[in-house]
């Protein structure tokens, strides 16, 4: 297009007036023109040692790596630590850069705005139980129609405190997830049981209602209400969310809601025990939970 030529004036149009036209960058022509011709000839390679094997050796290992992942959407990073898990042992830039010439990496989320409003600060907590998350979402089931899908997850270790499905999401369905995780973690369900813990939610009415406020009260649990339209005070509640779609809601069907709560149990079980978590040195949310309890334990002993 940029070749042809004007019928009055016989010069061409050029590529700079096409790009304006068309409202496409020049610079991403030039690159998709960079990677056709390296393409053509070869990416080079970096000199120095190859490594424990040739680079369509360790393409074959991370194929594998990435069909027996029991989770959908792990990078480059993640793929490099269950390869070291292995044995096999190489340089991350290697493996980004195999995976990103064999279209093989995670599909990137998109930057936030640079106005971001008020949350300017974190929500990760040190130790396990000072902070649960808990949010919803919604999906379709054959035979019954509409269900939703309640989740909690710690801000320390990430794990899924509690998964819940119910045909109607009203406040006491949104409860069910916190008390599966103070049955668990806080050694039972009384009157102050969960004495210490922040519950941080949304401004969802099902968590604004009185019922809902008067159990956490009840529990000892302080209500934490992220900012209105920051989804990112919410954000580890939210990051589970997206998974749990990437890997179970959008790729399987379910025919009623207790088919649905059957498969949320199993994926809660696999994802606490196979997740890797970056910030915990690729560890599981288990392994995270085990270690930092551990050495709780000798720190009040000792």
């Amino acid at each position: 297009m940029s070749g042809a030529c004007l019928i009055a004036t016989h010069k061409r149009y050029g590529f700079q007036r096409v790009c304006r036209m068309w409202r496409v960058p020049r610079s991403s022509l030039y690159a998709q023109r960079q990677t056709a011709a390296t393409r053509a000839v070869g990416c080079p390679t970096k000199p120095g040692p190859m490594g424990p094997c040739s680079d369509p050796v360790l393409v074959d290992h991370i194929r594998r790596v990435l069909a027996a992942s029991p989770f959908h959407g792990e990078g480059d990073r993640k793929v490099g630590a269950r390869l070291r898990l292995q044995g096999l042992r190489t340089s991350k830039e290697r493996v980004r850069r195999l995976m990103r010439q064999h279209g093989l990496q995670a599909p990137q989320r998109r930057e936030p705005p640079p106005d971001r409003g008020g949350h300017d600060g974190t929500i990760i907590t040190e130790q396990p139980d000072r902070m649960w998350g808990t949010d919803a979402t919604t999906t379709m089931t054959r035979q019954e129609g509409p269900a939703y899908v309640f989740v909690s997850v710690d801000h320390c270790t990430f794990e899924c405190i509690g998964l819940h499905a119910a045909a109607h999401g009203h406040r006491f369905e949104a409860l069910e997830p916190i008390r599966q995780g103070v049955r668990q973690h806080m050694g039972g369900y009384a009157a102050k049981q969960a004495a210490g813990l922040t519950g941080r939610h949304d401004h969802g009415s099902v968590y604004l209602s009185d019922d809902f406020q008067k159990e956490l009260d009840f529990l000892g649990i302080e209500s934490s209400p992220s900012f209105v339209r920051q989804p990112q005070g919410n954000g580890c509640v939210e990051r589970f969310i997206g998974l749990l779609k990437e890997n179970l809601l959008w790729v399987h069907t379910f025919a009623t809601v207790e088919e649905l709560r059957r498969a949320l149990i199993e994926f809660k079980q696999r994802y606490n025990q196979q997740w890797l978590l970056q910030r915990h040195n690729y560890k599981t949310p288990a392994q995270v939970r085990h270690e930092k309890r551990r050495a709780q334990y000798e720190e009040e002993a000792g």
